[in-house]
């Protein structure tokens, strides 16, 4: 099971390359020096399941989350390509995505946010950042957050699995959202409704959740 992650967010300009460069060998290159440890063992036993804990965030980028969600989906591409050779030598790979989950890891994360300068960003962006973005979270983690428990016995059913999923998904409330790029491939659908939600109708959507 490949647990191993960091996360950040907030505006791109204000993200040193160091800081992304060190997050992305964690959440993917972590995963990828894991697999290439252990798969060679699995495809001589001929058996084996690789469980990845990966995230919603890498079926659908959000907001803010420009390179937490880069490495995720960094994370689904690694697993879809290699998962059909995988197969091959009867080992399973699964990837279990996660919404929201509250943890110290969230909390940490939101609380350096908010103490974080943005003067090397526009104001407007800092704006929406600190009043819609942090705002919004707050709100989506109070209503949709699930605990670590929770996950884990997601997990558990996904390992116990007498076939194992390739994809299971924790939070059934993110469903459609993963859902909207499968029914517009241009993505035209799926970007303007977050569009809609951030800056058009975030007042709706906090009431929704709440």
């Amino acid at each position: 099971v490949s647990n191993a992650g960091v996360g950040m967010a907030g505006p791109l300009e204000c993200q040193s390359l160091a800081s992304m460069q060190s997050l992305m060998d964690t959440n993917f290159f972590g995963l990828v020096r894991l697999v290439k440890e252990v798969l060679p063992d699995m495809k001589r036993r001929r058996g084996g399941h690789i469980v990845v804990i990966s995230s919603i965030m890498g079926l659908q980028g959000i907001v803010f989350n420009d390179i937490y969600s880069a490495s995720k989906f960094a994370v689904e591409g690694f697993c879809e390509s290699l998962v059909v050779q995988a197969l091959r030598f009867n080992v399973a790979i699964s990837l279990v995505e996660p919404g929201p989950v509250v943890t110290e890891f969230e909390t940490k994360l939101y609380e350096e946010a908010e103490r974080a300068d943005y003067s090397r960003t526009d104001p407007e962006t800092a704006k929406i950042f600190t009043d819609l973005y942090l705002r919004n979270s707050r709100d989506v983690f109070a209503s949709l957050g699930q605990t670590p428990e929770d996950i884990a016995e997601h997990t558990l059913r996904v390992i116990e699995a007498a076939r194992p999923p390739f994809r299971h998904q924790t939070n059934v409330a993110y469903t459609p959202m993963a859902a909207l790029k499968h029914a517009d491939p241009s993505g035209a659908l799926v970007t303007d409704t977050f569009y809609k939600l951030v800056f058009k109708y975030d007042a709706v959507l906090r009431f929704g959740l709440r």
